[in-house]
């Protein structure tokens, strides 16, 4: 079937129609398939995207593949790649506004945040790795002998991106920035429920100057393009973030082919708060690592460990504090957090709530949502006196939901936070600055917080140990994945 080729498919409306992106055109899906996106907040459609087929996923990877072995884009230097980064950079600030609504509404986020956090953040990013596109560079390296020997960074080819539905502004930029500046070309598959942000970006990375087929946009089912994405003979990198289950698959179809992969996958992270701890930043601290997001947050502290000595204090100030939350209408700017992203996280999450209370969990607040209100919402709820093998203790509940249990010695503590086959973040609460270097020096985790939580810039990088992935992305070391060296060895020797 022959695909159809138009202009640019944002008009006026605030939300896209069904179209690709791929080698610098919008066009239908080859089968002329869409997809309905519907907003969390109200339960009803926003709009329709193009639902791709592998035809399409094979002319992605196909423009990526020809752009890169034609140099239009990998043989700029840095610093001409970082020119047009930073104007992207300059593009995604211009259009915060438009933006932000868009991730609001298809994210199900608050306003406020949307715009503040994940536009911001998402041209941060680009900013950033435009500074350190323009420091790229290789080393001499003195050996024996009558040779001269250096080493070179070179891309690696084409990047294929696959992002989530919790965070897709950030954690598409997370990847398309430092791919892009390495030189590589990209082939994204955005969340099968948020990918109308990518589609944005896919215009405003084409306005600040990015060639033709350098970057591509798919849209369409994960189920039924994955595998053929992740496996494709014209792929050399993967970069996922997603589940677990689904984080083993990718890497094992990659594998087929000998392609790296890049991941971040699930996480259960555990909050530790020692009695020392000053109290009511600590509680501050507590309630925003697992409402952020609506506890849609890989990183959520959804594991509180509290010392016993201030044990039920800490419950009787979280149940007032909980209760004084401002949620749900994602257009205030006060909210704090809005919906769950779609029916099926809701149920899940109510199944893992009413479960571990069945169990003998201690329901302080929220698990009671209103039956009849529109979209997704879920209450902020913490539940205490849990187990290790309570259900929303045991697996990652992915919710603004709270376990809480007390400890008596610090070695327990770090062996039940450790106890997990997760390892993606952590965090202590303390009044001793060593004692908390301490803990998190034995805390199986890519990222430890002391005295705080979810504090993230595109210079620090993060990622998971264990069952929660490997490699980084942000930082020095996000760019480092989408680079190869290379030894070039001069025989100097007549």
């Amino acid at each position: 079937m022959t695909v159809t080729e138009t202009t640019p498919h944002v008009g006026e409306n605030l939300f896209p129609t069904g179209q690709l992106f791929i080698a610098g055109r919008w066009r239908a899906a080859a089968g002329g398939g869409l997809m309905a996106v519907e907003a969390p907040a109200t339960g009803k459609k926003l709009t329709d995207v193009a639902r791709a087929t592998t035809a399409d996923v094979d002319a992605a990877a196909g423009a990526a593949r020809a752009t890169f072995d034609s140099g239009v884009w990998s043989g700029l230097s840095g610093r001409e790649r970082a020119r047009i980064l930073l104007e992207v950079g300059r593009l995604i600030r211009l259009r915060s506004q438009r933006l932000g609504q868009i991730e609001s509404q298809d994210a199900g986020k608050p306003i406020t945040m949307a715009t503040a956090v994940d536009v911001n953040g998402a041209a941060e990013t680009f900013e950033y790795y435009a500074m350190l596109a323009q420091q790229l560079d290789g080393a001499v390296r003195e050996t024996p002998g009558n040779v001269h020997a250096y080493v070179r960074r070179e891309p690696l080819g084409v990047v294929a991106a696959i992002t989530p539905f919790n965070f897709p502004l950030i954690l598409s930029t997370s990847k398309i920035a430092p791919a892009l500046a390495a030189g590589n070309s990209v082939v994204l598959k955005p969340a099968d429920d948020t990918p109308l942000s990518s589609l944005m970006v896919a215009e405003i990375l084409q306005e600040a100057g990015i060639p033709d087929g350098v970057f591509n946009v798919i849209t369409g089912v994960g189920s039924e393009l994955g595998d053929h994405l992740v496996g494709h003979p014209e792929v050399d990198k993967v970069a996922f973030t997603g589940s677990t289950e689904v984080g083993a698959r990718v890497a094992s179809h990659a594998g087929k082919n000998l392609r790296p992969v890049v991941s971040e996958l699930g996480g259960n992270s555990a909050n530790i708060l020692f009695a020392d701890a000053d109290l009511d930043r600590a509680i501050n601290t507590v309630i925003q690592a697992f409402v952020f997001n609506a506890g849609q947050f890989c990183m959520a502290g959804s594991r509180l460990y509290v010392e016993r000595p201030v044990y039920e204090q800490v419950i009787e100030r979280l149940s007032q504090a909980v209760a004084g939350i401002p949620w749900g209408d994602i257009t205030r700017p006060e909210s704090v957090f809005g919906p769950l992203i779609s029916r099926k996280q809701f149920d899940r999450v109510a199944a893992l709530v009413s479960e571990t209370v069945a169990a003998g969990a201690r329901l302080i607040a929220g698990g009671d949502p209103d039956p009849d209100r529109p979209g997704y919402f879920y209450p902020a709820t913490v539940l205490a006196d849990v187990r290790e093998d309570h259900p929303a203790v045991a697996r990652e509940v992915f919710g603004p939901v709270l376990t809480v249990q007390p400890f008596d010695t610090e070695e327990a503590v770090i062996e039940a936070a450790n106890g997990t086959p997760y390892g993606l973040a952590a965090g202590v609460q303390t009044g001793d600055v060593v004692r908390g270097q301490r803990v998190s020096r034995r805390l199986k985790a890519g990222i430890v917080w002391i005295n705080g939580w979810g504090l993230m810039d595109p210079a620090v990088p993060f990622g998971g140990v264990k069952a929660s992935g490997w490699g980084r992305e942000n930082g020095p070391e996000g760019l480092n994945e989408y680079l190869q060296t290379k030894s070039i060895v001069l025989n100097l020797e007549g």
